[in-house]
Formats: C-alpha cells, sequence, structure tokens
C-alpha cells in the first residue's frame, strides 16, 4: 500500500513538473484528440453558456488552465497490452478524447432546436475545425435568427361556465404577456403551469397538451399576434375523443400497508390529508406523500389514483416499510508532531417506530481519549445520550399543519464523564423542544428547556491554585447548574448528505441560561462568593450566539468546487455569574476547524498553551474564522483539496494582560493552510487533511510567521481523520 502511494505521489509529481508533456500519444492512427470547444455568437449580449450543454462531445475537463496532470499520466501508459506498468498508468489516468466528426453535427442540430425553441427563428450554426499535430479545436459561429414580440394574446376556452370562472381567476397569474418575444419554452412553461393550478382545483387528469397555441406573424409583419386555446382533447389525439372537462371530488380513501408493521392506523390518518368528498387537490396529494415519506418508516410512499364514473376518483395509498432499526459507527482521529494523539469513535443505535406512532428513538455512546505513546498523559471521556422524536407539535393539534413538512417534538438526555489529569467532571443534561422543516431548505430547533448540572470532582491541587490566580478560569472551572432555552436556525439551498453543485447555507444559533431563574433570586440561598445556589449549586446566566454562512461554487461543469465559509461566535456572563461555562466557551482547531492545530490548542489570542493544563484545553468567548477549500476529483472515488484558514477564538476581558483579548486585533489572528485527501462513496466520503501552520500568535512577536523549513518541525503540523466535508 506504502509502495503504490509513493508510486502514484511520484507520478502526480512529475505530472506537475512536466505539463508540457504529450497527451496525444495513446491515440492510434488516424486518431485525433478534441482539444477544445468553442462558442462565438454575433451577438455580444447573448449567454453563450446556454448553448455549451448542447455540444454533445466535450474534451477532457481541466484543473489548471485547461491542463489536466491525469491525461498525462495516461499518455504515459503506451500501447502495449502486456506492459503492467503501463496498464497501471491508464487505470489511474485519464483517457483522450477522440475527435468524432458525427458528434460536431450532432451538436448543430441540438443547438439550431435549441435556438428555436427558446425564440430565435431561422438561426444558423456552423463550424470551424482546426487541426494542430493531433489536437483538434471545433469553433460553433451561431448566428443568432428573428425575434417576434408578442402584439396581442387572445384565450379561447371550452364551453364550460365553471371552466371559465376558475380560469378567471387565474388569468393575471398567466405568464405569456403581450411585449415579451416568442418562444415554445415559453408557451411550454405556461401550459404547465396553468394545467397544475387547474388540478389543485379538482381537475383531475388535466394535463399540459390540451394547451394548444397559434401564432399570427401574417397581420402584423415583425409581431405575433397569439391565440391560446385549452381543449377538451390533447394535441396527440383527435378532436373525436374529447371529453368535457369536469371537476372530480375524492370517492374511497384506502391506505394499506404490510400488517407486520405495528403502527397505529390513528398515526397515519394524522398525516394523509386526502378525506373522502374533497374535490381532488394535486397538492394536497403531493403534501400527504411528502409527509409519509417524512415519517422515515417506509421504503416506499405510492398514491394511486383510479376514476370510478365522471365525478368521482377513488385514492389508494400504498406502503412498503423500510428497515427499522438498525447502528451507525464514526470515527475522527488526529495527531500532531508533538506526539498528541486524538481518536473520536461513536457508535449510535436508531429505532424508526419505537411507540408504533413513528416515533424515533435515539441511543448514542461516544468516546473521546487524547493520550501520549510511552507516556503517562491521557484524557479520558465518555458520552451517553438517548433521546425520542414524536412525529407531532406536542401541544397544538395535528389539523394546524397541513403543509409537507411533519414538526416534530424531542426529547433527550445525556451523560457525560470526563478524566483528566486536573479533574473528573460529570454533566447531566436534558431538553424539551420542537423541529421541523419548510421545503427542505429551511429547518428549524426550538427548545423552551434546557436543563445541564456539571459537577466537579477530584481536582488536581496544583490545578486548582494556578486557575485560582485567573478569575475566569476559576468560574468556569466550576460546579454549575444550567437551566435556559436554545433556537437553531439553518437555511441551505441543497440538504443533499454529499453536495455536487454550487449552494449556500446560513446557520444561527443562541442560548440563554439563568433569566427565569434570577427572577427568584430573593428566595435563594448564596455560597461564600455570593453566587445564588440551586441545590447547593450556581445557577449560570449568560447569552450566547454563533453565526455560520457557507457558499460553495462548482468548478469545470462541477468536476471541481471552490467552498467558503465564514463563522462567528461570542457568549456574555453576566448576573449570576462572572464567565462562560466551559461547556458553552467556544475553541478552535481540529478535524473541522483550523486544521493546523488540533482540537483546543489555539488561542485564545495571543495566549501561549497554559501549562498547568497537562492536555490543551484552551477556549474563548469569541470565536471569528474564516475557511476557503479548493477540492477537485483524483482518480477512481478518490478527491483532493487544497485548503487556507484564518482565525481564533478569544476573551472579552484580559485582566491578566495575557494577551487573550480581541484588542489584539488583527496581529493575533492565527492562519494555517493544508492538503486533503478524500475517498467520496457518495453516501459518506471520508478524509485525511494535513493541516500546517502559517501564522502561529502564540510565537514571539517578531517570529509569528511560520517558515517552510519549521513547517514540520515543533508542532507546526497537525493530521486529521473524518467523515464528511469539514463545512
Amino acid at each position: 500500500m506504502n509502495a503504490s502511494r509513493n508510486i502514484l505521489s511520484c507520478l502526480l509529481l512529475a505530472a506537475l513538473l512536466l505539463p508540457a508533456c504529450s497527451t496525444t500519444r495513446s491515440l492510434h492512427d488516424g486518431e485525433f484528440r478534441l482539444a477544445r470547444n468553442k462558442i462565438e455568437v454575433n451577438d455580444r449580449s447573448f449567454n453563450t453558456r446556454e448553448l455549451q450543454t448542447y455540444i454533445r462531445q466535450k474534451p477532457n475537463s481541466s484543473i489548471l488552465f485547461g491542463w489536466n496532470p491525469f491525461l498525462t499520466i495516461y499518455n504515459w501508459g503506451g500501447q502495449d497490452p502486456k506492459d503492467w506498468m503501463g496498464q497501471f498508468l491508464q487505470r489511474i489516468g485519464q483517457a483522450p478524447v477522440v475527435y468524432d466528426p458525427n458528434m460536431v453535427e450532432a451538436s448543430i442540430n441540438n443547438m439550431l432546436n435549441h435556438l428555436e425553441y427558446i425564440g430565435y427563428y431561422g438561426s444558423a450554426v456552423k463550424s470551424e475545425v482546426r487541426v494542430h499535430k493531433r489536437e483538434v479545436n471545433v469553433t460553433y459561429h451561431v448566428t443568432l435568427g428573428k425575434r417576434y414580440p408578442v402584439s396581442s394574446l387572445r384565450f379561447d376556452l371550452p364551453n364550460s361556465e365553471e371552466f371559465r370562472t376558475d380560469f378567471e381567476a387565474d388569468r393575471d397569474r398567466v405568464t405569456i404577456k403581450p411585449g415579451q418575444f416568442l418562444a415554445a419554452a415559453d408557451l411550454e412553461a405556461e401550459s404547465e403551469r396553468s394545467a397544475q393550478y387547474f388540478r389543485t382545483k379538482g381537475y383531475y387528469g388535466f394535463s399540459k397538451t390540451q394547451y394548444f397555441f397559434v401564432a399570427d406573424t401574417l397581420t402584423e409583419p415583425g409581431k405575433a399576434a397569439l391565440t391560446m386555446s385549452i381543449r377538451e382533447y390533447a394535441r396527440n389525439t383527435s378532436e373525436q375523443s374529447a371529453v368535457p372537462i369536469r371537476k372530480y371530488q375524492l370517492g374511497d380513501v384506502l391506505i394499506s400497508y404490510d400488517r407486520n408493521l405495528r403502527i397505529r392506523p390513528s398515526a397515519l390518518e394524522n398525516l394523509n390529508i386526502l378525506r373522502p368528498g374533497q374535490y381532488y387537490d394535486e397538492s394536497a396529494v403531493n403534501r400527504t406523500y411528502a409527509r409519509l415519506s417524512a415519517l422515515h418508516v417506509f421504503n416506499g410512499v405510492n398514491i394511486q389514483m383510479d376514476q370510478r364514473d365522471s365525478a368521482l376518483v377513488d385514492c389508494r395509498i400504498d406502503l412498503r416499510h423500510s428497515r427499522l432499526q438498525g447502528f451507525k459507527i464514526n470515527l475522527e482521529a488526529s495527531t500532531n508532531s508533538t506526539g498528541l494523539m486524538g481518536i473520536s469513535p461513536q457508535l449510535s443505535y436508531f429505532h424508526k417506530n419505537i411507540f408504533h406512532g413513528g416515533e424515533r428513538l435515539n441511543i448514542g455512546l461516544k468516546g473521546n481519549f487524547q493520550f501520549k505513546p510511552r507516556e503517562d498523559v491521557r484524557s479520558t471521556e465518555f458520552t451517553f445520550s438517548s433521546g425520542v422524536s414524536f412525529p407531532q407539535f406536542i401541544g397544538l393539534p395535528n389539523r394546524l399543519f397541513t403543509g409537507t413538512a411533519i414538526p416534530r417534538t424531542d426529547v433527550t438526555t445525556a451523560f457525560n464523564y470526563q478524566n483528566r489529569p486536573e479533574y473528573t467532571r460529570t454533566t447531566i443534561s436534558a431538553a424539551f423542544g420542537y423541529s421541523g422543516s419548510v421545503d427542505q431548505r429551511f429547518f428549524f430547533q426550538f427548545s423552551p428547556v434546557q436543563l445541564g448540572i456539571v459537577r466537579m470532582f477530584d481536582i488536581n491541587p496544583d490545578f486548582e491554585e494556578s486557575i485560582f490566580q485567573d478569575p475566569f478560569l476559576w468560574n468556569a472551572y466550576q460546579s454549575h447548574f444550567d437551566a435556559g432555552l436554545g433556537a437553531m436556525l439553518y437555511y441551505t439551498t441543497d440538504n443533499s448528505i454529499s453536495p455536487k453543485g454550487s449552494y449556500h447555507y446560513y446557520r444561527l444559533g443562541i442560548d440563554l441560561s439563568g433569566n427565569v431563574l434570577s427572577l427568584f433570586n430573593r428566595g435563594m440561598k448564596t455560597d461564600e462568593f455570593g453566587k445564588r445556589l440551586i441545590w447547593g449549586t450556581p445557577y449560570t446566566q449568560y447569552v450566547r450566539g454563533e453565526f455560520q454562512l457557507g457558499r460553495t461554487f462548482s468548478l469545470f461543469g462541477d468536476s471541481a468546487a471552490l467552498a467558503f465559509r465564514l463563522l462567528g461566535g461570542i457568549g456574555y456572563a453576566y448576573g449570576n455569574s462572572a464567565a462562560l461555562p466551559f461547556e458553552k466557551a467556544f475553541y478552535a482547531g481540529g478535524a473541522n476547524s483550523m486544521r493546523g492545530w488540533q482540537a483546543r490548542t489555539l488561542g485564545p489570542g495571543s495566549q501561549e498553551l497554559i501549562d498547568f493544563f497537562i492536555i490543551p484545553n484552551q477556549t474563548g468567548e469569541v470565536k471569528l474564522e474564516a475557511d476557503a477549500e479548493l477540492r477537485f476529483p483524483l482518480f477512481w472515488k478518490f478527491d483532493g483539496a487544497v485548503f487556507a484558514e484564518v482565525g481564533n477564538v478569544w476573551d472579552l476581558r484580559d485582566p491578566l494582560e495575557t494577551g487573550s483579548s480581541l484588542a489584539g486585533l488583527p496581529g493575533n489572528l492565527a492562519a494555517d493552510w493544508g492538503l486533503g485527501l478524500r475517498l467520496d462513496f457518495d453516501i459518506i466520503l471520508v478524509r485525511l487533511d494535513l493541516g500546517i501552520r502559517a501564522h502561529d500568535p502564540a510565537r514571539e512577536a517578531g517570529d509569528r510567521w511560520v517558515k517552510p523549513a519549521d513547517w514540520f518541525r515543533g508542532g507546526n503540523y497537525a493530521v486529521h481523520f473524518g467523515v464528511g466535508y469539514p463545512f
């Protein structure tokens, strides 16, 4: 394995150093490589990208300035089928695209058809083929045809008063308007929109093929007088097959499923919004489909309509249940040159129908182990969590929610045990809240109840004496009781597991704690520091917010991507708290943040690693970070990445003048860069990242930029193993 990796690394390096090497060596006699397609249009305002899709043969993709190193590697393989090294080179490389003149003619026909479809009548496309050595460049010269503005629009409707009334109610929403250019694409889009509207008004089976358009370009030369007709028969049938257009009501509505699936019928009825006697409504059918699918209990949902007579359609909903329970495993790991290693395994169990009503049960066990081999330095952490999600908004009747998404009520509990060289800590937490989505783009979580109690044990005397000198650290590492609320809002244009195209997202999280409890301060006992106590433990009082903005741009026809992320967070303790509790503080470093550092080894500000933490535990009250990552394909299912990151965490106050506050900006910003390798199986992505420090604010003021000679010395790099994209 190591040998093959070394061979591949050498090949890639050679390809990088020799971009001018032949890319046609593997071609047979009489073959030419398609090097480039170009489109030139006589109107510069026309977007040529619209025509690129209709070119039938595309050249090899490029990574940088038209160059593809894997094409070079493939051509090193030669043509000898008995040469095992040549076969290996061609397996990991990319074969050249062999020019096919028939594809040029097909591309011209595609372009002409498309230009007429979007309203350019009588266009012309000519090809120019240039051959240089054994490479071909094809240029398509496009002359756009004539366009006809719509001078008037007339409607010809069936002789049905009910249909005419419904059409008039929708008339203002007709997308074809006088003055716009005539185009079959626009006519098709309008017929699709209008037919869909009628199918929500009871007109079962109504189709866009019942729309006919006639354009008169002779009466008024250079313009088109348009007539839109709606017929009682389809375009591909004759007038003799006409059937009066009428509304339909729902007859029988039946739900069928495997009786081995023990699910309460009332749970399905709450999700089904189709009722006998209602007028047929396609949007209601689609909403029912989405609601039943969102339960995640069924492997397939099929809603079938059967016309009973001229006024009724029966509805049958067939449900095929999926695997209801299973396990999931996850693993993250990291290391750096100081020898500190971290491993975070995670095992979870799920059941999708635990109480026979679509309730989801999740039980998780997560570990976090940090250690130095051959040294007595280690940290052990276990987290046990459980939660039940109910497919309803407990407290409000289901009839209020008729959309495609099902609001859910979530009840969660967790126990965390952490044993570090400096202390032992346990945390018990519980939360009650609601979650849901809108159009699969906007997601929300709201927890009106969040409870937690943190207990500190076995505190190392030297550690206790050290943090006592810093009032903020002292307050952060005390037993405390947490009672408040939280919310999360998330919007994304692509919610798939592994997005491939361009997309963006926004995430906002807010936590409030202690404000309700503060109303009862007068009745509470106090400790020697004046803190109000709940069950003998001070309660926390703070506000915390975090915002993320991410954007990914696809490049080179979705073969590569450039991803950006901006992240900001701030927490402020007040009232009964002098500092944020440790678990609410921000940290940087790790597999998903500032990858030149391990988790919790960066900041706050320019502060050096606190020496009384045997295993680093740096945190702050403020976090700012900006990330950029270029992702590109390598071979098979392997992708590569190059990334750069800037950020840090800070304290709002710095009474000991350690350099931890925001006052040091921008000099105490950290920066890193690195390389990544990804193995993408579509349903899961495994990655390995090497992060290298570029600017380390913890170094002396004149030596914060890390020289190339020091990149792999003194802990200036970190290696991270993770699952999924970092952002």
